[in-house]
């Protein structure tokens, strides 16, 4: 079996015509590929956020992740990056909206695309999952402990956004949730209201609250990092994605 990766750092046309950097990775063969626009967690557009591109290229998709943060400080360190969008409230939801649309086109615009694409957030990346799929035609939508998608975050949380709530009505495709029991952003509480919001909406979505985790349970690189939890984390969030946007249908190398 062909088996190859093309992993690398892109341009793509994001909110408002800008040009903004992004990372790329997908299987080498023709297709077609289902599409997965990866939105980074606060802390930036860091290695280990690359690590999971390529690990859903790995798994058969055409991954590409934008840098949310490449208006705030072009080439700095990811921390770097992190606290300046931290101090200006973070990313505004217009910009994210449209920076996930041009992450869209460029999926949906590679030879080998299928054309379905969903979207997978962690942590603030999380809620920006959720908005992006009530903004935008997706076909699947993933919230990993994403907060404030139904409260407003304290006064001194160094994030300026409203709950997503209200949009729910728009939502565009199916939505799968993966949470931390022992999180407090968000809180089981919190993850409830979104759900019964999703409810009182007629939407389809599917919630896994997971025991022994709390918040970023996916991030290998923190002290946060839960192996049984994030393994189980992987295999339901790859199962939703193989009924909702498909996998690689050939392992043949693209010519």
């Amino acid at each position: 079996m062909y088996d190859a990766l093309l992993a690398e750092t892109v341009t793509l046309t994001g909110h408002g015509g800008d040009r903004i950097e992004a990372y790329s990775a997908r299987p080498l063969t023709p297709g077609p590929l289902g599409g997965v626009v990866v939105i980074h967690h606060m802390p930036g557009y860091d290695r280990a956020t690359k690590e999971i591109v390529r690990r859903f290229a790995a798994e058969g998709y055409a991954a590409l992740c934008p840098n949310l943060y490449s208006r705030e400080a072009p080439g700095a360190a990811p921390e770097e990056a992190a606290a300046i969008a931290r101090a200006r409230g973070g990313v505004p939801d217009e910009r994210l909206v449209g920076d996930v649309a041009g992450a869209v086109r460029e999926l949906r615009g590679l030879t080998s695309s299928g054309q379905r694409v969903a979207t997978v957030g962690y942590c603030s990346g999380g809620r920006q999952s959720l908005l992006a799929a009530c903004r935008l035609d997706l076909q699947a939508a993933v919230d990993c402990y994403g907060a404030f998608a139904a409260r407003r975050p304290p006064e001194d949380f160094p994030l300026a956004v409203t709950p997503v709530t209200p949009l729910l009505g728009d939502l565009s495709c199916p939505l799968l949730g993966l949470f931390g029991a022992e999180d407090v952003t968000p809180s089981p509480e919190e993850t409830a209201e979104l759900a019964a919001a999703l409810t009182a909406e007629g939407k389809e979505y599917e919630f896994h609250t997971l025991d022994g985790a709390g918040h970023a349970f996916f991030a290998v690189d923190r002290p946060r990092y839960r192996p049984g939890p994030a393994l189980e984390g992987w295999r339901l969030l790859l199962d939703f994605l193989a009924r909702h946007i498909g996998t690689a249908s050939t392992a043949q190398p693209a010519a």
